[in-house]
């Protein structure tokens, strides 16, 4: 039950208010969040307490985060996006 907890924690922290960060971090949250390893799964909730702004940039390309690993999970979710 826990994991199912977790997971309508993720679903609501992935509710942005901005459609274009709304429709990336929403499938991923559904179709490929439980396939990520335990390291990865806490750093897609890591880039969950980013501020919109910055993720807007980040995945717009507007921008390149400077954090290594959250740039790795940008890129794992337009990657997965773009199949």
């Amino acid at each position: 039950m826990a994991n199912l907890d977790s997971k309508a924690r993720l679903r609501w922290a992935c509710r942005r208010g901005m459609l274009e960060l709304d429709v990336l971090f929403m499938p991923f949250v559904e179709q490929g969040y439980d396939a990520l390893n335990d390291e990865d799964k806490a750093v897609f909730q890591r880039l969950l307490e980013a501020d919109d702004p910055d993720l807007f940039a980040w995945f717009m390309g507007h921008e390149q985060c400077k954090d290594p690993e959250l740039a790795r999970m940008v890129k794992i979710i337009l990657d997965r996006v773009r199949v």
